[in-house]
């Protein structure tokens, strides 16, 4: 699995989470929620913390990750993290 972050979604990131070199924001699985992949889960965010990395991404000293725990939410697919500038939201394609 690979997880790719637009750049868009990056300045989102640091803003919205007040980010500095060192942090990490973990991407993970949560019950209930609006979610495309499966039924009953959907995807949260979090500065905190990757213990256990199951797919990475870092740009600017900051890492973005996916427990290994967590990937069974994705079945095998990769990851691609924007922003939308309509909704000022964080959008996240499966695919």
């Amino acid at each position: 699995m690979e997880i790719k972050i637009t750049q868009p979604a990056i300045r989102w990131f640091q803003d919205e989470f007040d980010l500095t070199e060192g942090d990490s924001v973990r991407i993970h699985v949560r019950y209930g929620g609006c979610g495309s992949v499966q039924t009953g889960f959907s995807l949260g965010l979090g500065k905190e913390k990757i213990d256990e990395p199951g797919a990475l991404f870092e740009k600017d000293g900051i890492t973005y990750g996916i427990e290994a725990k967590d990937l069974w939410y994705f079945e095998d697919k990769n990851l691609t993290v924007k922003y939308s500038r309509k909704f000022d939201e964080i959008q996240f394609v499966v695919e």
